[in-house]
């Protein structure tokens, strides 16, 4: 007897001594493997015949309705994986040779040897009998694993094991004999070797490129596959699929459908956040139409000059594409939520029951995200929570471009309200360890620190590198939002069958003095004038004698949330910021707007110091009342805040102030505004540069349009304004000069009335469909004319499709870049019919760096005097006090047109989410069926495409043995790593870029169901048909270095950062560490 503990002592030499040609070999294991065909092929390839017996239940279909056979299932599905390599022989399937050893093995079984499995509940003894005509015959016990670490070539787990060999007579044929009974005990075993067979087939066959992306996401999401059920999947049986609305949708917006249902299925809210242009509106019809057909009541909750658009899906009009499927559902506006009586839309909102919808559509619900609690008053926020925490379980889905400013609460307030307010607790279904307020807290720490770097450093790429030391929030993410760019669209989803977006070309930026007269105003004057005013006119609070301060402060002091105070001082600074910017902001819109402005501005003053007068000649009453303030553009939500709407009127007894001190300096900012004013009322429309300009522009556009559509030049502009004035002012005086030109005007604004030139009736939507017919679906009748020239507010900066048009110009430059790109998404929208579209930026006629310093001048004599206790920085100009960042994404706006999520200064959501790799998984599963057994290892080629910038590569998908060791607990995929790296094995996108490797993945082999020979066939040629792999083989070894490395770095910047270092923890050895699941060669 012999005893081999595969240490020193190595079974695999015996075997080879004793395994003879001609050898019969009758063998019972657990695990055959084709490596170990590999480690013994010489004397293997020269026996007369092998009986294998699987000493467990393998190949056999197993009763799934019977739980105690779960546990047996599972293992089976390992052991056919094991024929392609045992948990021990990772490093040589690493060598990728497994094709060539499964093709050599197949032709081994098929001349020689037999396959049978036992049964279930029975056991069958390890053995290993080599018999050699009955002479030499020997048997060998405990050799667990027909594999190289069975036969001891590599290392596998044992720490106390030995295997036995016996070759006396007696012994070895009694063994023998048993396995004869056995063997031919049908009641026992059962013949499996077609089935061996087909499985090792399958290791060198060639796979389809679509086959390799669902084994990946199988084995990545598979437990998501075991935690889901049906209840949170889309139900077609509803027949939503047949429905109007799901056939007009694109293919990115119906995986947007089927997501968003699973998330508010299973979470009971999200937030949908493509971005401009890419239809919001349209894939929410879709999942309102799901829940329709399941007989859910439904709410959409909009901006007022949104509710047109809802509401056309509603009616039985021309113009409403989905008239078929019928359409149900209410329409309020956020305004509506805190009005207690009167009607909307036909309803009694004193009558309407909000608690009792079962799903809450909410458009632009960034108007949401500020949670100001006031104890004195319900805000819109509040009222909204409590609607979702009383009646039956509603959900909400929320529909923004910008659900982020700069804040990371701004997402944890609208995701609490789908919450019910719980963000605080954990969520067991969001698989993150902390709750939501602690994630996104994390978060926002990590947005702090990086928007203190210097500007060049301060990217996108690097504020989403440092968030990735926070795992928790992409999964949190991932779970809640769905929020795809423009450019992930282009580059992963067909756009043949999508839609060209049009091709933007280079802004042209237009610098205009104010007037062509000698002797008036510089820009540069007025704006050094504007930073003398005082605009004591809104700070009355500053005059109170110092012994009323203390009363009127008891009077008119505001308290908010968390005990604090919102000073009523504070706010008449407030607003003196307010007003001094919305001077400059009208002063850049246009002359006339400025000049309403200053006459307004004169106005006030001067019926304030006729108060006064009055008083001190005991001729009037004896209080000031709160000051005019109806020239903020009340139609900008970033001047909606609280300072407007917090407190009681202000009325203080001029017996209390210090009039002579007020009146002094009201006389003065009324000399320097009445100076101003003399000046700007000179200046004609005739006279006026800029309105001038824009009337050469126009005409430009006209002699030489950039698109033609059937023969027809596309004549189309939209004229977008900050303010109705200017709007007003436009409109009136190009009305004519247009028609001189054939060109039909409109203007929209959102207060005051609509016009046009077009006989119809001007209603906002009307008009819009007359400019835009083709967009909003409007067939015009014979006579009907269409609308050339629309020029508008930010009121229809959001939320409109009006692609017919080519053409927009900015008259002034909001300050806010991400509004910029709002309007522009107006035109710029997927599926357009023009091949070009044109963004006009005017600006003032001065120097970038002059421009900055001047509007810096103005705002930092007067800087946001904060809440008390609030201990936030200058909320209201955000970041307008770095003139560094500024320069920035005005020099942008210049130079290029950028879309949101490139706004280096903001958070962007975009393009992080999972969700539609889930979700074909879960559509693959239920039309192909289970793929659990399928071996791993195996690969696919596929057909770059430089286009889209994916050229010769390879990406592995590896599994990390070490499940239990996430690295720095950075891999959202963990224990998955995917590594795409090219030929010359250079890292393209290492393990932490999962979502941007997946997208890649899904590209390239999503629909793509048969071999491509023109790519494998040169494959196969080059590697000599998987003979000689070493090229690809050392990849692989560069792709797990560059995981460990990774790693290396993370470890060298904890030895300088808080909580200690990470060198001694998550260890990684290297090449065993990683099993390969699959790999995809692009050629």
């Amino acid at each position: 007897m012999n005893i081999f503990d595969n240490k020193i002592s190595i079974v695999g030499d015996d075997l080879k001594e004793a395994i003879r040609k001609k050898s019969k070999l009758s063998i019972a294991s657990s695990i055959f493997s084709i490596y170990g065909y590999e480690a013994l092929k010489k004397e293997l390839n020269g026996v007369k015949e092998l009986r294998f017996i699987f000493t467990d239940p393998t190949f056999l279909k197993i009763d799934r309705e019977k739980k105690e056979l779960k546990f047996f299932e599972i293992n089976a599905s390992n052991r056919k994986k094991a024929i392609s390599g045992s948990d021990f022989e990772i490093n040589l399937k690493n060598e990728l040779k497994g094709r060539k050893v499964a093709k050599e093995c197949k032709a081994w079984i098929e001349k020689k040897v037999q396959f049978k499995s036992n049964k279930p509940n029975s056991f069958i003894q390890p053995m290993f009998i080599v018999e050699n005509k009955k002479i030499d015959n020997a048997i060998y016990l405990n050799i667990n694993e027909f594999s190289s670490a069975g036969f001891g070539y590599k290392k596998d787990n044992t720490i106390l094991g030995a295997i036995t060999k016996m070759s006396d007579t007696p012994t070895t044929q009694s063994f023998l004999d048993n396995f004869n009974t056995v063997w031919n005990d049908e009641n026992l075993l059962k013949d499996i070797t077609s089935e061996v067979l087909s499985y090792v087939n399958n290791l060198y066959k060639e796979n389809s490129p679509e086959f390799i992306y669902y084994l990946t996401l199988y084995n990545i999401f598979n437990e998501f596959l075991e935690d889901i059920n049906e209840d949170e999947l889309a139900n077609e049986k509803t027949g939503f699929k047949d429905s109007v609305i799901w056939n007009m949708l694109y293919d990115f917006q119906k995986d947007a459908v089927i997501g968003l249902i699973n998330k508010l299925e299973r979470h009971n809210g999200c937030i949908l956040a493509d971005s401009v242009g890419l239809g919001k509106t349209f894939s929410a019809l879709g999942v309102i139409k799901y829940y329709q057909e399941r007989n859910k009541s439904v709410l959409v909750l909009c901006p007022k000059k949104l509710g047109d658009n809802w509401k056309t899906f509603l009616n039985n009009y021309e113009d409403n594409p989905l008239l078929k499927d019928r359409l149900n559902y209410d329409v309020l506006y956020h305004t509506d939520i805190l009005r207690e009586k009167g009607e909307s839309n036909g309803q009694d909102l004193s009558r309407v029951n909000w608690a009792n919808y079962d799903l809450i559509v909410i458009d632009e619900s960034h108007n949401f995200r500020n949670n100001n609690a006031s104890r004195e008053k319900t805000t819109r926020y509040q009222k909204l929570l409590e609607i979702m925490q009383t009646g039956v379980q509603t959900k909400l889905l929320m529909l923004s471009a910008t659900p982020v400013n700069n804040k990371f609460t701004d997402l944890k307030n609208q995701l609490a309200l789908a919450y019910e307010g719980q963000t605080n607790q954990k969520d067991e279904k969001l698989n993150i360890e902390g709750s939501i307020d602690s994630t996104l807290r994390k978060a926002q720490t990590t947005f702090n620190e990086w928007s203190k770097l210097d500007a060049k450093m301060r990217t996108t790429k690097a504020l989403l590198r440092e968030l990735n030391k926070n795992f928790d929030f992409f999964k949190l993410l991932d779970s809640v939002t769905m929020a795809r760019s423009r450019k992930h669209i282009e580059k992963y989803y067909d756009m043949n069958a999508i839609g060209k977006f049009p091709t933007r070309l280079a802004p042209k930026s237009v610098e205009c003095d104010i007037t062509d007269l000698e002797g008036t105003m510089s820009i540069s004057d007025i704006y050094k004038s504007l930073s003398s005013f005082d605009m004591c006119v809104y700070s009355p609070f500053n005059y109170i004698l110092d012994a009323k301060k203390e009363f009127y402060s008891n009077l008119y002091d505001n308290h908010i949330a968390n005990n604090s105070v919102l000073k009523q001082s504070s706010r008449e600074n407030n607003l003196k910021i307010l007003m001094r910017v919305n001077f400059l902001k009208r002063l850049e819109s246009s002359v006339d707007s400025f000049r309403i402005t200053l006459h307004n501005f004169a106005t006030n003053i001067q019926n304030t110091i006729s108060k006064i007068d009055a008083f001190e000649n005991g001729s009037s009453s004896q209080a000031i009342d709160d000051i005019n303030m109806t020239d903020v553009d009340t139609d900008d939500e970033a001047w909606l805040d609280d300072d407007f709407s917090i407190g009681k009127k202000v009325k203080i007894n001029l017996c209390d102030m210090n009039t002579i001190g007020w009146r002094t300096d009201l006389q003065n900012d009324l000399d320097i505004a009445l100076a101003i004013l003399k000046d700007m009322q000179k200046i004609t429309p005739l006279h006026d540069k800029k309105l001038q300009t824009l009337k050469s522009t126009i005409s430009n556009k006209i002699q030489n349009p950039i698109n033609t559509i059937h023969n027809t030049p596309n004549r189309k502009i939209i004229i977008f304004t900050a303010f109705s004035d200017t709007a007003n002012y436009l409109y009136r005086e190009l009305k004519e000069f247009n028609l001189d030109l054939g060109l039909q005007s409109a203007k929209i604004t959102g207060s005051g009335a609509n016009d046009t030139t077009i006989a119809t009736h001007k209603e906002f939507n009307n008009l819009l469909s007359h400019f835009s017919p083709l967009s909003k679906n409007k067939k015009l009748k014979n006579k009907e004319e269409e609308i050339d020239i629309l020029i508008a507010t930010d009121c229809i900066s959001e939320g409109q499709n009006l692609q017919d048009c080519d053409t927009l110009i900015n008259y002034d430059i909001h300050w806010n870049p991400v509004r910029i790109i709002q309007r522009f998404g107006r035109v710029d929208r997927i599926g357009s019919k023009n091949d070009f579209i044109q963004l006009i930026n005017f600006w003032p006629q001065i120097t970038l760096d002059e421009y900055i310093n001047l509007k810096t001048r103005v705002e930092t004599r007067m800087f946001m005097v904060d809440t008390t206790a609030t201990g936030e920085d200058n909320v209201l100009t955000n970041k307008s006090s770095d003139m560094e960042w500024r320069a920035q994404q005005l020099q942008k706006l210049k130079d290029e047109v950028v879309d949101i999520e490139e706004i280096d200064s903001s958070i962007s959501i975009t393009d992080l989410g999972l969700n539609d790799f889930r979700m074909d998984l879960v559509k693959y599963i239920e039309t192909k069926g289970d793929i659990e057994d399928v071996s791993l290892g195996i690969h696919t080629v596929c057909k770059k495409d430089v286009a889209k910038g994916i050229d010769d590569a390879v990406i592995f998908v590896l599994k990390n043995i070490n499940t239990d060791v996430n690295i720095d607990n950075k891999n959202q995929l963990h224990p998955f790593y995917l590594v795409h790296i090219d030929k010359e094995g250079k890292v393209l996108s290492n393990h932490l870029s999962v979502k941007q490797t997946l997208d890649t993945i899904r590209y390239l082999c999503k629909g793509k169901d048969e071999p491509i020979r023109e790519v494998y066939e040169p494959f196969n040629e080059l590697t000599k048909d998987g003979k000689d792999m070493d090229k690809y083989s050392n990849l692989l070894s560069d792709a797990i270095s560059s995981i460990c490395e990774t790693k290396d770095e993370s470890d060298i910047e904890s030895l300088f950062s808080r909580g200690g270092t990470s060198i001694l923890e998550n260890e990684i050895r290297g090449l065993d560490d990683f099993e390969l699941i699959a790999f995809i060669v692009i050629k």
